[in-house]
């Protein structure tokens, strides 16, 4: 199986006063045209998730929805507020275990996306910081659990 851990793409400022709740703090224009500009990158190493779980946070969302308008097939979205910052790996890894798919996405937040990705390597500071729009892509020959994966390739956005 292949994880694709993500962090969203480019998103407006924390103290916009036009995002008082950080949960619906959008994508920039830019930051969508970036990332658009990523996909193609991703998509040429064989990224095709066919489920992509998001945290429920506005930016994730839309970075999940444009994961989905570039890739073949369509994939599933879900939102897992296991994925919403200070994320909950115990039950990311319960949901991911559930999951009968050879390719899927998490899509979520810095520093958390960086703990997750460390953690499924075996090393908790392994990838410590991730830019917006970074994609790591980890496999794993068994069952989704820390030290389980390897990684194959990182895009930075």
């Amino acid at each position: 199986m292949f994880i694709y851990i993500l962090r969203h793409a480019w998103a407006d400022h924390a103290d916009d006063p036009n995002w008082p709740s950080d949960t619906q703090r959008p994508l920039t224009e830019e930051g969508r045209e970036r990332f658009a500009r990523v996909m193609p990158r991703l998509v040429k190493r064989g990224f095709a998730p066919e489920v992509i779980a998001t945290s429920p946070y506005l930016r994730c969302r839309q970075t999940a929805q444009a994961i989905a308008e570039h890739v073949e097939g369509d994939p599933d979205i879900v939102e897992l507020s296991a994925l919403a910052p200070q994320s909950d790996l115990a039950a990311i890894m319960g949901w991911t275990r559930e999951q009968d798919v050879e390719q899927m996405a998490w899509v979520g937040h810095s520093p958390d996306i960086g703990f997750l990705a460390a953690t499924l390597l075996g090393n908790c500071s392994a990838i410590e910081r991730f830019a917006p729009g970074t994609c790591a892509a980890v496999h794993i020959d068994q069952e989704a659990a820390q030290g389980a994966g390897q990684l194959q390739w990182l895009v930075a956005g």
